[in-house]
């Protein structure tokens, strides 16, 4: 079994609110990363429920190391746009308090999933389209692989639709820009 990881760049700064608590978007449905794949809807499900029912979570790693736990993730869902997470970065473990003053400073601003393909297509582009996943973590990361994932501003829920829409419209209208 191969694990793979998909990196997120977030669009805004990643923030610690309190108690080192952290959620955003770890992954964006039907958006191209720089290794030429694409997550399709409805990819997590299977996964998502199949760890509810054995009663386990994905995990919170530090750069995708399964050696460096960091914090929890209390929350993991699909939505409309990707795979929300919301959780907390535990400050009580030493490489936890390091990952907290790093988002805290900007000096980390990525998410990234690490998880098995079950399904995919290749597409006419070169690239895949995962259609089945099964996620294992999600990491805070240096480098992502996908640059416009977006992570949450700090009192932002992705519950809030004229939030999201809001941002979809600054998200369209700033691709645009750089495409002329």
């Amino acid at each position: 079994m191969m694990l793979e990881h998909k990196f997120c760049q977030p669009e805004t700064v990643l923030t610690v609110t309190e108690g080192a608590g952290i959620s955003g978007y770890a992954s964006l449905f039907d958006q191209t990363d720089q290794g030429g794949d694409r997550v399709g809807r409805g990819a997590y499900v299977a996964s998502l429920a199949a760890l509810t029912a054995k009663g386990r979570a994905v995990k919170m790693l530090w750069q995708h190391d399964p050696t460096q736990p960091i914090g929890v993730w209390d929350e993991v869902r699909e939505d409309a746009r990707g795979l929300w997470v919301k959780g907390r970065i535990l400050t009580d473990v030493a490489r936890g308090r390091e990952a907290a003053a790093l988002v805290a400073a900007g000096a980390i601003d990525g998410l990234s999933i690490g998880y098995r393909t079950v399904r995919a297509t290749k597409d006419d582009r070169g690239g895949r389209l995962l259609s089945e996943l099964e996620l294992w973590e999600v990491s805070l990361v240096t480098f992502p692989m996908l640059p416009d994932a977006r992570v949450a501003a700090k009192a932002e829920d992705p519950g809030d639709a004229a939030l999201r829409d809001l941002a979809a419209v600054f998200t369209d209208a700033r691709a645009a820009l750089r495409q002329g």
